[in-house]
């Protein structure tokens, strides 16, 4: 007993450690001398919010990349107006670049996934035998058009609707862009149209046979209806095949022209270098009755962007009984493609994983076939 009251008695009469803080409140305060330029500095400086500065940094941010958005679709768009002038696949290869700069513009980055199917066609290819690819993409923003158009050489199937737009319709014009309204009525028209591009023109083209854009946490299922440049309906028991009435049709009928089919699953999986979660996904998406403007003007605030873009093994329509069969198999595989991207699931170490360059509107495997 006797030694813990000495024990307490110590620690009482010990000196107590001075805080870091406290320590630095018994400091002296140096002030400035009245009427001094220090003083006068203070007095004007004003403090603002990070938070008000981050905001400001956004907003101009914004106003410049759209500034710059500005300059270059018009000047793009116009070369390549001259370019539908000049036989070849020069405008196939600028519309590339076309796309790939607005890419650039928006710190939106892409990564490629897998290998893709065919060439960058051409006249001269279908002469040559090249086997026509139909490429068949999930569609969640408007976004799709920029990313997809530089990774892929083909023109775009789109609804009428946007031909009437103020701006994008004229673009998407110069682009060549096919644009179809889904009537009865017209329905042999565009087929003979897509047939034609296809076959005769020697475009690729792109589907987006959900028939509309969605919020980007699913693949909605795919119209048979959009298949069927590719699977023609079967003719009736006892009738033989029709002639070729035209170019396109007599090409077609070659053996081994039939379109390719490779579904294509695209993901927008990175925003400012974070992983995209349910939450993040709609800032990219686009669907339904909203603004583009408003939509357009909150994505280029945004410091950096990555869209991912997986292509599959193309299908053989020969292979599937009916259309019906054909967009089955196109959509479990661009559904389950999109689903691991959205998981952020590694991809098989076999696939080839690679940075899209934008501006040169060029894939590795171009590279190959050019020095080749």
């Amino acid at each position: 007993m006797i030694a813990d009251f000495i024990r307490r008695l110590a620690r009482r009469c010990a000196p107590q450690p001075v805080s870091r803080s406290t320590s630095r409140a018994n400091r002296p305060v140096i002030a400035p001398q009245p009427g001094s330029v220090a003083e006068r500095d203070i007095a004007n400086t004003t403090v603002m919010p990070s938070g008000r500065i981050r905001a400001y940094a956004r907003t101009a941010r914004g106003v410049g990349r759209l500034a710059a958005i500005t300059v270059w679709v018009p000047l793009s768009v116009g070369f390549e107006a001259v370019l539908l002038l000049v036989p070849g696949t020069a405008k196939i290869r600028w519309t590339r670049m076309v796309w790939g700069g607005l890419c650039l513009l928006l710190s939106l980055r892409i990564r490629v996934v897998g290998r893709r199917a065919g060439g960058v066609g051409g006249r001269r290819a279908r002469q040559e035998g090249e086997r026509p690819v139909i490429y068949v993409s999930n569609h969640s923003s408007w976004l799709d058009v920029p990313v997809l158009g530089t990774v892929l050489p083909s023109n775009f199937v789109a609804k009428g609707d946007i031909e009437g737009w103020p701006i994008m319709g004229l673009v998407s014009r110069i682009g060549r862009t096919i644009f179809v309204s889904r009537q009865r009525s017209t329905t042999g028209r565009e087929r003979d149209e897509m047939l034609h591009r296809l076959m005769v023109e020697g475009d690729n083209l792109i589907l987006f046979p959900e028939g509309t854009s969605s919020d980007g946490s699913r693949v909605l299922p795919f119209l048979s209806a959009f298949f069927a440049i590719a699977k023609p309906p079967r003719l009736p028991p006892g009738k033989g095949p029709v002639e070729p009435e035209s170019e396109a049709e007599a090409i077609a009928a070659r053996p081994g022209m039939t379109p390719l089919i490779q579904p294509v699953s695209v993901v927008y999986d990175q925003l400012e270098g974070v992983p995209v979660n349910r939450a993040r996904r709609p800032v990219f998406a686009w669907y339904g009755d909203m603004e583009l403007g408003p939509h357009v003007w909150q994505l280029v605030k945004w410091r950096s962007m990555r869209a991912t873009v997986l292509l599959h093994a193309p299908l053989d329509p020969n292979d599937f009984p009916s259309r019906k069969a054909l967009a089955q198999a196109t959509w479990r595989a661009v559904a389950a493609g999109a689903a691991e991207l959205r998981q952020n699931q590694p991809q098989p170490e076999s696939e080839t994983a690679y940075a899209c360059r934008p501006l040169a509107g060029l894939l590795p495997q171009d590279l190959e076939r050019s020095r080749n």
